[in-house]
């Protein structure tokens, strides 16, 4: 791990109860920053420890989402162990929970009771639909959320009209978007409790999270200017751009001017097939048929290229085309490596591993990982007998 360095947080102290990717993951950020997280987990371990990919029998979502956090064991049925969570919560500034009404009440841990006891803490609690929702809405799945939001038919576009909805970017997408808003407000609230000595509870709304990100495409829906539609489709620009195949990978092309045109035409010098398009067809003539007449002579073209030249040389001439990078290409990426974002560090399963970092760089506390993901309880005396 990297050496001790100013913590923007330090001094806060967080109690996570979280069990979810949302929740775990607002907790990461805040440990990032310097923030002493003590995650409590159930006997056994949290779900998340149980959760692939695995690698030499441990899993790296658990280690990518615990590291700088501590780890203790409590049984919350148990009254005494319960007590226990009580004296942590009395000395912390905010707790992280993921849970649905059910398992709040059962604990005494949902907002009502937690502002009575506790009121100087700020509690952040990130549910699928919200406080209040209905029942069967409570603890849905990543998949069910994206969805709900609008975000799975709309992402990733230009794919088969015949395809099913995908899920988009990632299998946590909307875990990982909840836990960035949860950490804003945490902190935001943080900065009130410093000044007033005032705690509160802050209720995020994961499908809300990704009505939030709405963009263009759905926009024009909601004026009135595109009429909604069943049709896969109706998500995508409606111009020539998707993904294409070349010798080593893909790469991403989006093209809706005239200049486009000319610098790709340029940058495939000039081929033969390209004299059939009007130098204004992208605005005046982007027909299906043109489309497709399209895709077929760039996809024959740009199947001899290799994608980091093509892609350089294209971004060069002023043509939005980008790699496709997949997950063995990133911590080779020259600009990724240049900022320094991935950060090597020793786990104790896994040997020198390459950690993502944070997507900032902060000049007088940086972050860095610290610590690993801990073993289960592994800071259950030190935690105990503060």
């Amino acid at each position: 791990m990297t050496g001790d360095t100013p913590r923007a947080l330090a001094g806060l102290i967080v109690i996570e109860t979280a069990e979810r990717v949302s929740g775990e993951y607002t907790g990461k950020l805040l440990a990032d920053l310097g923030a002493q997280v003590i995650k409590v987990e159930r006997p056994g371990g949290a779900p998340t420890r149980a959760m692939g990919p695995f690698h030499k029998g441990e899993s790296t979502l658990f280690a990518y989402l615990n590291a700088n956090k501590q780890s203790v064991v409590l049984d919350l049925a148990n009254a005494q162990e319960r007590a226990l969570l009580d004296r942590l919560l009395a000395r912390a500034h905010a707790l992280i929970d993921d849970h649905d009404e059910a398992w709040t009440d059962r604990t005494d841990l949902s907002p009502e009771a937690v502002a009575e006891r506790h009121p100087s803490i700020v509690h952040t609690l990130v549910t699928p639909f919200g406080q209040g929702a209905p029942k069967e809405l409570q603890r849905l799945r990543p998949i069910n959320v994206i969805n709900a939001g609008g975000w799975a038919y709309h992402s990733p576009s230009e794919t088969p009209s015949d395809k099913p909805p995908l899920k988009g970017a990632g299998r946590f997408l909307s875990d990982y978007e909840a836990g960035i808003d949860a950490a804003l407000c945490t902190l935001a609230s943080l900065l009130r409790l410093r000044r007033t000595g005032e705690g509160q509870s802050i209720d995020v709304s994961e499908v809300e999270v990704q009505l939030n990100r709405i963009d263009a495409v759905l926009d024009r829906m909601l004026a009135g200017e595109a009429d909604p539609s069943d049709a896969r489709s109706a998500y995508d620009m409606g111009g020539p751009g998707a993904s294409f195949a070349c010798s080593d990978g893909h790469v991403f092309l989006f093209m809706t001017t005239r200049h486009h045109w000319k610098a790709l035409c340029a940058l495939m010098s000039e081929p033969e097939w390209a004299t059939a398009f009007r130098e204004d067809w992208l605005e005046f003539d982007c027909t299906p048929t043109n489309v497709a007449q399209f895709r077929a002579g760039f996809s024959a073209w740009i199947a001899t290229q290799q994608k980091l030249p093509v892609t350089e040389a294209a971004q060069k001439a002023g043509v939005a085309m980008v790699p496709v990078n997949t997950a063995a290409d990133l911590p080779r990426h020259e600009q990724f490596a240049h900022r320094g974002f991935f950060q090597q560090a020793q786990h104790p399963a896994f040997g020198e591993v390459a950690y993502p970092g944070a997507c900032y760089r902060m000049s007088a506390t940086p972050v860095s990982v610290r610590t690993h993901a801990p073993a289960l309880g592994a800071d259950q005396r030190q935690v105990g007998d503060a």
